[in-house]
């Protein structure tokens, strides 16, 4: 799908949500012309209601909804990083509270302790489907990160995401990874408790798994990190995330000792969710509501639940034998090969 393409696929009428305090306060760089005109409309809504301001008020809406367009339509792969950062998007509890109901909580890894960077449970899916949904956690504010470690996930918490899925496996319940970290934590103390080897273990383990596997990236989806969760039957990435296998900031300090040239890492890297569509590495891309996300956490939700019902549906008719088989095939056919 090319970008033009992507900008057809928008719904013809798309209403403008209008940013509510913590938005205004919480601001991109190339945010800032959306921002002003988002002030100057509360100013002109909350002035003397004597006076008819409808006309102004229609014409600073409209002036709105056009930079919005020309801003996120036009995101160079950089600005996607930072939006799929942005600290006001909607993270993987957000979406489990709007479309998973009786959702129920597991936790630890019956070796070492609860991580609470991931989550893990069992639920229904828009009250219908029954499903297992495990994904990376971050904090909406400090104390929160540091309890989540700001969504790095240390071995005990890939060892209770694949003890989850082999609980899911049992009842024949289909698997929902929601992807969104940096990266796996890189503490000393989580490469003394086998980070690489506990990451290892769930790529091998989740090929094996049979029962379908939806992976979605919801934010970041960095290195092994998303990896340690990512091997799916379908992977999904939201318009605005990112999945690479190092952080711009990483890759621009590696290749040029700078990480000021982190947009040129983000260019390169291909990172994207329309460059892994061209790519093949992922099977699709869902829509985000005009502005992103963080401006309309509801329905970014909805269409997130729209795809996952449509996908479930489709791989629970696959039969068991089948279904590894394509898994297998999807991840061997990635990449490029030559014979010398």
């Amino acid at each position: 799908m090319t970008k033009k393409e992507q900008v057809k696929s928008r719904p013809k009428k798309e209403k403008v949500k209008h940013a509510d305090k913590a938005l205004l306060e919480i601001c991109l760089p190339f945010e800032r012309p959306v921002i002003e005109l988002e002030k100057k409309m509360n100013e002109l809504s909350a002035s003397n209601e004597s006076i008819d301001l409808s006309g102004e008020i229609k014409s600073v809406e409209k002036k709105l909804e056009k930079a919005l367009k020309d801003i996120f339509d036009n995101l160079s792969p950089w600005q996607r990083v930072q939006v799929a950062r942005h600290p006001l998007r909607p993270y993987t509890l957000d979406y489990v509270n709007a479309l998973i109901e009786d959702f129920v909580e597991f936790h630890g890894d019956r070796r070492f302790s609860d991580d609470r960077a991931i989550v893990a449970g069992f639920g229904k899916l828009r009250g219908k489907e029954k499903v297992c949904v495990i994904g990376h956690q971050k904090g909406r504010d400090i104390k929160e990160n540091l309890l989540r470690s700001f969504g790095s996930a240390h071995p005990e918490g890939y060892r209770k995401a694949i003890r989850i899925m082999r609980l899911a496996e049992k009842a024949g319940i289909p698997v929902i990874t929601l992807i969104d970290t940096p990266g796996a934590y890189p503490g000393i103390g989580a490469e003394e408790r086998g980070q690489s080897e506990a990451i290892a273990y769930n790529l091998r383990e989740m090929a094996d798994l049979a029962v379908p596997i939806i992976s979605v990236v919801i934010g970041e989806g960095g290195s092994g990190g998303a990896l340690g969760i990512g091997v799916a039957d379908r992977v999904y990435v939201l318009e605005n995330a990112y999945y690479s296998v190092i952080s711009p900031e990483g890759c621009a300090a590696i290749l040029w000792k700078d990480q000021s040239r982190a947009p040129d890492a983000a260019t390169a890297l291909k990172l994207t969710a329309q460059d892994l569509l061209d790519l093949g590495l992922i099977d699709e891309m869902i829509h985000e509501p005009l502005g992103g996300a963080h401006r309309d956490p509801e329905t970014t939700a909805e269409n997130l639940g729209d795809a996952l019902e449509k996908v479930v549906a489709q791989l629970k008719i696959i039969p068991k034998k089948q279904l590894l088989e394509q898994r297998y095939q999807k991840f061997r056919a990635m990449g490029v090969f030559s014979k010398k």
